[in-house]
């Protein structure tokens, strides 16, 4: 049987972590992160995919290529949560938990980065934890599509003790 996957994406400018705003975000690379993040997914049996793009098309392709077929998604979209609105649609289009992901607090910082466009969508939020919040993310995440799958369906015949 094949393992469920959770699928991380990564916003514009992520991949210049480590050395863009440390004092904001910190020294670890993006790949540090997915490193951490992999690894947590990978202690609760589960795959993990990592897509990072400077472009806001690219992320929206992918989460069209996880439709119904990843069991979860984090997104960390960077300066697209405040403006994404392709991103928000297609997240919308996915039927599975999406939990939204920030290395550092939006809401205390410009008034401009207090909106997001994804939070309306996410079943859970991970802010302000630096690197901890990836794998924390994760975690959530796949908490939620297990708990999914365990609900079973009103209509399902078989679920009903009667």
């Amino acid at each position: 049987m094949a393992r469920h996957v959770v699928l991380l994406l990564s916003g514009p400018n992520l991949n210049l972590l480590g050395t863009r705003e440390p004092e904001i975000y910190g020294t670890d690379t993006l790949l540090d992160h997915v490193r951490a993040a992999r690894r947590a997914a990978t202690e609760l049996d589960w795959d993990l995919e990592h897509r990072q793009s400077n472009h806001e098309g690219d992320l929206v392709d992918a989460v069209h290529s996880g439709i119904g077929r990843v069991g979860a998604i984090v997104v960390n979209p960077g300066a697209l949560t405040h403006y994404g609105w392709s991103l928000h649609d297609a997240l919308a289009a996915f039927d599975g938990p999406v939990v939204e992901l920030h290395l550092s607090e939006p809401r205390e910082r410009e008034s401009w980065r207090r909106l997001s466009v994804v939070e309306p969508l996410a079943s859970a939020r991970v802010a302000g934890e630096g690197g901890a919040g990836y794998p924390r993310a994760v975690a959530l995440a796949i908490e939620a599509a297990a708990a999914t799958a365990e609900t079973p369906d009103p209509g399902d015949e078989a679920a009903d003790p009667s």
